[in-house]
């Protein structure tokens, strides 16, 4: 009894000792352990925390670990899809983090066999055994990538980022070409106002910058378009109209007066094309229809697995592993967002069309289908030649090699 502590409080959330340690619960929201000091905090299931909700905890928590020369912090988790958790554990196994791995399958219980494999395998599915006994960060099914490109993708750190949510990967270089497509949000704190801004001048495609931000209004965001486009060698911008995003068009086209703005109209049967700009039935952006939607998502698809467009940023990559079928469509899952992933799709569309291979003399689809055509040349065997068992006229060359005399 002399070694043990007296109880000063004991209740649901907390447990207080006399000689002042304290063990303190709660659950996971972007307030919690703020303004506390801890000397070991840990997170369970931290992979099942929603990611916006994630982020904004660690940003309030990391600093009261921190702060001490002994402080710890353990996260342990079953995965849960390409999510927070899953870009912790990949900047530990490469290094970028101080965090040390510690991984425990279904092997290491000692009761467990291949027959108890076998069995569990058949009772859960695929899906649900790779993910909670096998710990494989598995995304979610039926996502418009492909998983296993998914995870084939590395994200990067980004050479600038700026308060706001602009972060750049690339410089714009002299004399490349850009294109910025836009997807606008009311600005209220839910869903995120975002662009892409993509080199089209170098082949593959790459992302070159990005911005995300849920609380700048509409009539700021114009702004910081304008900024951004005009630092990427005026890059050509097109905006998703629906809703609110027409007043950001317009407020491009007609205050801030930026000319390389794309337009569209309404092509008949074609859906909409891209406009000169001139006569009745013009929009400042593109309108997000399903045949648009269709299109883009398409093109995005052969782009991002055929390696045809590159993608290093975090955010986006996270949005794709989120992005899965819902009926005849394609949106983010319940609890996350996928306002990147539109601003590409806005980008897959606007690659198919004329007005874009003209400006980057550049049709996706021919290339595709030339390297196809070189991958067949290249594995098809090349022809033999027939003896007919007659007496074979040779010769040998300066460099020793044989050749044979057809006639």
């Amino acid at each position: 009894m002399w070694l043990q502590q007296g109880v000063v409080t004991w209740n649901k959330h907390s447990i207080e000792l006399e000689n002042g340690s304290s063990i303190t619960s709660s659950s996971t929201s972007g307030d919690a352990g703020r303004s506390r000091t801890y000397n070991l905090v840990f997170l369970d299931e931290f992979a099942f925390v929603p990611d916006y909700v994630a982020a904004d905890f660690f940003t309030a928590v990391y600093p009261t670990i921190s702060s001490g020369k002994n402080t710890k912090v353990i996260i342990i988790s079953t995965p849960n899809g390409l999510n927070f958790f899953y870009r912790m554990w990949i900047e530990a196994q490469e290094g970028r983090s101080n965090y040390k791995l510690f991984e425990a399958n279904w092997r290491a219980v000692p009761s467990r066999d291949d027959a108890w494999a076998d069995e569990t395998l058949a009772n859960v599915g695929e899906k649900a055994f790779q993910q909670e006994y096998e710990c494989d960060f598995l995304g979610s099914s039926n996502t418009l990538i492909s998983t296993t490109k998914i995870k084939e993708m590395v994200w990067k750190k980004p050479v600038k980022r700026y308060q706001g949510g602009l972060a750049i990967y690339e410089e714009p270089k002299p004399r490349n070409q850009y294109i910025i497509t836009v997807d606008v949000s009311r600005g209220i704190g839910k869903d995120y106002s975002a662009f892409t801004v993509i080199n089209v001048s170098d082949f593959p495609y790459k992302v070159a910058a990005k911005y995300q931000n849920n609380e700048i209004s509409p009539m700021v965001f114009p702004n910081t378009i304008y900024e951004t486009a005009t630092h990427f060698n005026q890059a050509m911008v097109l905006v998703e109209v629906n809703d609110i995003g027409e007043q950001v068009g317009a407020i491009l086209y007609n205050d801030l007066e930026y000319e390389d703005l794309i337009m569209t109209e309404h092509g008949g049967r074609k859906g909409q094309r891209i406009s000169s700009g001139f006569g009745g039935n013009v929009y400042y952006g593109v309108r997000m229809t399903g045949n648009v939607k269709k299109i883009g998502m398409a093109n995005l698809k052969t782009m991002i697995e055929s390696d045809k467009l590159l993608i290093h940023d975090v955010d986006i990559i996270t949005e794709l592993s989120t992005f899965v079928q819902k009926r005849n469509s394609y949106e983010a899952e319940e609890g996350y967002h996928d306002d990147l992933v539109m601003c590409l799709v806005i980008f897959g569309w606007v690659s198919n069309q004329e007005y874009f291979k003209e400006l980057t003399n550049s049709d996706i689809r021919k290339k595709l289908e030339k390297e196809r055509e070189h991958e067949i040349m290249e594995s098809t065997l090349p022809p033999g030649f027939v003896v007919n068992g007659e007496e074979e006229e040779t010769f040998t060359d300066s460099e020793g090699t044989v050749w044979f005399v057809v006639r």
